[in-house]
């Protein structure tokens, strides 16, 4: 594996935000989803991460209903000067109704949800407030205003979308300048680089392409196999029975490429995102997520790593193979 000592390399979040390192840290897996956590262990993986340059931590009032942005809060108030804060609003889950995935644009419920997550956090103002998913029964207007809103009264720095289209992400920042982009990125996922990466390289908005890793199955054919009752990745389209056998042939095209090359799957896959960012133009900070300092170490590796051309080639071809949609 491939190790990194020295901080990454920066770019400007969007227009006019502060330069961030060209990786951030999703944090959604230390309190959901994705089986148990090690809070001891997730606590020394960010602290780790900000000693390698990662300055972007990403979270959402809706990971585990609140208790991410909890948790994350004490780390962040050490280290508030450090670190820019993205959390998002949109979903509707409550510890009364955890399955509850209704989502709720509308500006009293915006309001509602800042102020839940600036508490829980335990910050006076967030850096970068995403929406989380758009409701298209309310209108942008109402929903990106009341977010402007709250950056004329210093609760929000910057402004983020979550998994929009190009026309929304248009209309959304011709009503207040949206800093970043959050959409599923990786070598299995490309759909938003016909439409959506171009329109945010002409807006100049930053891309931060979540599960650039494919929710783990990017990291090796071994990856799918056996995972816990705890696990929602169980449940999702591209780790079903009829599905998962296809994408770990897939994964083990990748492997190949990275044994080639030296390096573990992890990083063929970042650095693929990386050289294709690069290709299209496009500010990117990919935000793989982990609770471990030694897979923090080696996705941070990636940063460094430049694919060929050919090698380029080889994995083109891969996301038109994937079988089972994008959850």
């Amino acid at each position: 594996m491939t190790g990194k000592t020295t901080p990454i390399p920066q770019l400007q979040l969007g227009q006019t935000g502060p330069m961030i390192g060209t990786q951030g840290l999703g944090c959604m897996g230390m309190s959901e989803f994705y089986g148990t956590s090690d809070e001891v262990e997730s606590r020394a993986t960010l602290e780790h991460a900000l000693e390698l340059g990662v300055s972007l931590f990403d979270t959402a009032d809706m990971y585990g209903i609140g208790a991410n942005e909890e948790f994350l809060g004490p780390f962040f108030k050490v280290f508030r000067d450090k670190v820019v804060i993205a959390t998002k609003f949109g979903y509707t889950r409550t510890p009364q109704t955890p399955d509850d995935w209704s989502i709720d644009n509308r500006p009293e419920f915006i309001r509602r949800a800042v102020e839940g997550s600036l508490k829980r956090l335990g910050v006076e103002v967030i850096d970068l407030y995403y929406m989380h998913r758009r409701n298209d029964a309310v209108p942008l207007d109402d929903s990106i205003g009341a977010m402007a809103d709250l950056v004329h009264e210093g609760k929000v720095k910057w402004l983020g979308l979550c998994a929009v289209s190009e026309a929304e992400l248009r209309a959304a920042h011709a009503i207040h300048p949206i800093s970043a982009l959050q959409s599923e990125w990786s070598i299995f996922t490309r759909d938003i680089e016909r439409h959506v990466v171009p329109a945010a390289v002409e807006l100049d908005i930053t891309i931060v392409p979540y599960s650039p890793l494919g929710r783990g199955m990017l990291t090796g054919q071994s990856f799918a196999i056996g995972l816990t009752d705890g696990d929602a990745r169980q449940y999702f389209p591209r780790f079903s029975a009829e599905n998962r056998d296809a994408n770990i042939r897939l994964v083990g095209e990748i492997e190949a490429v990275a044994g080639a090359k030296g390096i573990t799957p992890a990083q063929l896959a970042l650095a693929w995102l990386y050289g294709q960012a690069k290709r299209l133009n496009a500010k990117t900070v990919p935000i793989p997520g982990t609770r471990k300092r030694h897979r923090l170490e080696e996705n941070i590796a990636a940063t460094s790593i430049t694919l060929t051309p050919e090698e380029m080639d080889l994995l083109e071809p891969l996301a038109h193979a994937v079988q089972g949609v994008a959850v």
